[in-house]
């Protein structure tokens, strides 16, 4: 879930680790940090949230957490449980803060980059890996609860043509053709993985542009023939885009997973998020942005429609 989530969405572990608040968000997706975010676009959240009372659910000021934050409210408002919603208000610099403080009782946040935030050095790279290393790293106050199979996350994606043309399936596949390959993504986004792809996979590509957010479009005009495109971003079904595996784990996990003051949730509320992770797959997600970025639905409806075909609304 994002060196673009314009620089935004995906802060991957180590080497992005000191850029993972500054940049911009998925949907804006930006460079690979989802919660990247510019300066807060929301007032700061009020009081605290006890763990009989009110439960604050938070968001960053990018779309798709602001329909996770959507999803999560109205999970719990379906267990009768008393929500205040505070969505729109910043980057994740701002918002763990407030998690810290108790004025915030729940944020969707992403795992890989949520670690990279708190421990640059961090080499985690599964979602079992960053979830323990997180577990030992968070404050006493703050707890994850059960991660998504949902990642927006990092990817390099070639269209279906060049795909089977080329035999392309995983990012080692574009060994034999990088040096005849552009490839394009946000602006920082050369500075930030041309080592990486080199060290990792050898990959050596002929030319690098930065396409920001038009990287998807710039693929399928053949501007590229590789992008770095977000992984919930839903031009990738719609312009029939392949985004590569990942053997090597070059992007670390970015599972979406509730954050929690634990004062603020009781059992309860805690049942009700790990209900919405077990139901939640990046396909699912991709699906429901299309809604939001692409038909202009209202998230709170989207996340409805979607609470209610689970089950859990």
């Amino acid at each position: 879930m994002s060196t673009n989530h314009g620089s935004r969405r995906a802060v991957v572990l180590g080497t992005l680790a000191a850029l993972a608040l500054g940049a911009t968000a998925c949907g804006s997706s930006g460079g690979g940090d989802p919660l990247g975010g510019g300066s807060a676009t929301g007032s700061p959240a009020a009081s605290g949230a006890g763990a009989g009372s009110t439960v604050v659910v938070g968001s960053a000021n990018f779309p798709e957490n602001v329909l996770l934050g959507s999803i999560y409210s109205q999970a719990l408002k379906a267990k009768g449980v008393k929500v205040e919603e505070k969505f729109n208000i910043g980057s994740r610099e701002v918002l763990y803060g407030q998690l810290q403080s108790g004025s915030l009782s729940v944020l969707p946040e992403y795992n890989g980059s949520l670690l990279a935030y708190l421990d640059a050095k961090s080499t985690a790279a599964t979602t079992e890996e960053v979830n323990a290393a997180l577990t030992k790293t968070l404050p006493a106050a703050l707890g994850i609860l059960d991660s998504s199979p949902a990642e927006d996350k990092d990817s390099l994606s070639v269209t279906q043509e060049n795909a089977d043309k080329y035999g392309l399936k995983s990012i080692a596949d574009l060994a034999a053709k990088a040096g005849e390959f552009t490839i394009g993504g946000p602006p920082e986004f050369k500075s930030r993985r041309e080592q990486q792809l080199k060290d990792v996979y050898g990959l050596n590509f002929k030319e690098w542009k930065p396409t920001g957010d038009a990287t998807a479009n710039a693929l399928k005009d053949g501007t590229i023939q590789v992008g770095n495109v977000f992984t919930t971003d839903p031009k990738i079904p719609q312009l029939k885009l392949v985004p590569l595996t990942d053997p090597k784990n070059l992007f670390g996990a970015q599972n979406v997973t509730p954050l929690v003051n634990k004062a603020g949730v009781n059992p309860t509320a805690t049942a009700a998020l790990n209900a919405v992770s077990a139901k939640l797959d990046t396909a699912g997600l991709t699906a429901l942005m299309k809604r939001v970025a692409i038909d202009k639905d209202d998230p709170s409806a989207v996340a409805k429609d979607w609470l209610k075909a689970n089950g859990l609304g």
